[in-house]
């Protein structure tokens, strides 16, 4: 009876049930957050962020007043030395101090000397107090951090540059040159400009030909003189125009 009863309930092919129950895998946590390391948390509290306290109202607290600090004597002593500086010289050239040993900076002033160019340090506080109120005041943004002034009577912008060539600690930031201020750029194309003397001499050269020229004109014979000045007269009048040119038609008489 059971086998019979069995056989029916299973007689079916491929027969499945309309329900069935899935069984998923288990989805517990397996990794679990580490210990911050000790040294991170006191790098992590010492850079926490902490917002300023809210300070007082506007109005509430009164201004303090401005200090009218007075000049020491050495620094009346330096401003009155930079202003000879400045009336003495010519060429003023600024160039940045790079970390240059005492020898390096010894070697530069023997190059410089040798062409009367001057080595100046001036601290930039007494610098700029004095560049404010004169009129090399658009030199005061020259003067940040380590400066060096290098100074001379004449123009010597070329020579300066040959003997920076060997000391790349001193770079040069600008410079005053006959009251006018020019940059690096503006300090290179100067130095390719020729000397006063070259000028001169070719100013005086150009002169002497031309005069040269009217004197073997005058110390020509009298007669030649006479003849060129007639062709010029001739030249200018009408009539010896008209008499010079063959080929015009003449008029109806």
């Amino acid at each position: 009876m059971a086998a019979t009863l069995c056989g029916k309930l299973f007689s079916r092919p491929a027969w499945l049930p309309l329900t069935q129950s899935v069984r998923h895998g288990s989805k517990a946590v397996t990794r679990h957050r580490k210990p911050v390391h000790i040294l991170k948390q006191k790098l992590l509290a010492v850079t926490k962020y902490i917002a300023p306290k809210p300070g007082p109202p506007v109005g509430s607290v009164a201004p303090r007043p401005e200090r009218n600090v007075e000049e020491s004597g050495l620094m009346r002593i330096l401003k009155r030395d930079l202003e000879a500086v400045f009336k003495e010289n010519k060429m003023i050239a600024v160039a940045q101090n790079n970390s240059s040993n005492s020898e390096d900076m010894l070697i530069l002033r023997h190059r410089l000397n040798k062409h009367n160019i001057s080595v100046k340090f001036f601290p930039n506080q007494v610098t700029r107090a004095f560049l404010s109120g004169s009129p090399y005041r658009n030199m005061e943004p020259l003067f940040t951090g380590p400066t060096v002034m290098l100074v001379s009577k004449e123009p010597k912008a070329r020579q300066m540059l040959v003997s920076l060539r060997g000391s790349p600690q001193i770079t040069l930031l600008g410079a005053c040159i006959e009251n006018a201020l020019l940059s690096r750029q503006g300090i290179l194309d100067y130095s390719k400009l020729p000397t006063m003397i070259t000028t001169q001499g070719e100013l005086v050269g150009s002169l002497t030909l031309m005069s040269s020229q009217t004197v073997s004109m005058l110390s020509r014979h009298p007669a030649h003189l006479s003849a060129l000045l007639q062709q010029y007269v001739k030249q200018q009048s009408p009539e010896g125009g008209a008499e010079q040119d063959p080929a015009q038609p003449e008029g109806p008489a």
